[in-house]
């Protein structure tokens, strides 16, 4: 679905995870500027029209929050992704117009691709859908809500981050350094143990018939099977 006609500004105070996310965008074929604070953003935006604008709003100070709704605002309220801290959800700063979305930091790197294609692609037939459903399991990706038969699970934020993602990419094996970097994303540096741990939390919460799917391939990983 990228394009390389789809110009994304993304602005993230961290240089490291900002180029390792432009790095991802750019290998999904859209072109992508990145910058660290508000001046650098006003300096683009009047360089460069985008159709999309990605803001992590984790050390972005109000200034910069400020230049980046007016230039949106000022360009026909150009869609925005706000990436915030899970913890830090009710303090979330929201435009009150246009086609906006936010997705929270630790989320899959396949939740952000989604994001992302709906923001700059809105009523698409490819687009993803929102609800997953395997046997008596649905899971919402647009809520980051998990049900067995109607009832909601209880899951932490990287468990629920692991099970949608295998979920979302059944019928492939996928390595514990695979699921460390495309799971806990750009950032995490701990041991693949932390995988086994995860995928034991969530067959024990999801019971027998959906733990059923998730299959352990002996020295290589994991596998989501239909």
């Amino acid at each position: 679905m990228a394009s390389d006609d789809k110009k994304i500004l993304l602005v993230e105070d961290e240089k490291a995870i900002r180029d390792a996310v432009a790095a991802y965008l750019e290998r999904e074929n859209y072109i992508v500027r990145g910058v660290g604070d508000g001046q650098s953003a006003v300096e683009e935006f009047e360089k460069h029209s985008f159709d999309l604008v990605i803001l992590d709003s984790e050390g972005i100070g109000q200034e910069t929050l400020n230049a980046v709704d007016s230039f949106v605002a000022d360009n026909g309220f150009i869609p925005m992704l706000l990436v915030q801290d899970a913890e830090k959800l009710s303090s979330l700063h929201m435009p009150t117009q246009g086609k906006n979305d936010f997705i929270v930091s630790a989320a899959t790197v396949s939740e952000f691709e989604m994001r992302c294609t709906l923001l700059l692609w809105p009523g698409e037939e490819s687009a993803p859908a929102d609800i997953v459903s395997v046997d008596n399991m649905t899971i919402n990706l647009a809520t980051y809500q998990v049900y067995i038969d109607d009832k909601p699970v209880d899951l932490t934020l990287m468990e629920y981050s692991l099970l949608s993602f295998l979920a979302t990419h059944p019928s492939r094996a996928y390595s514990r350094e695979t699921l460390l970097h495309r799971v806990w994303g750009f950032e995490y540096c701990g041991g693949t143990r932390t995988v086994d741990v995860h995928i034991r939390r969530v067959r024990s919460k999801v019971g027998p018939q959906v733990a059923s799917h998730i299959v352990t391939i002996r020295g290589v990983g994991y596998l989501f099977r239909i």
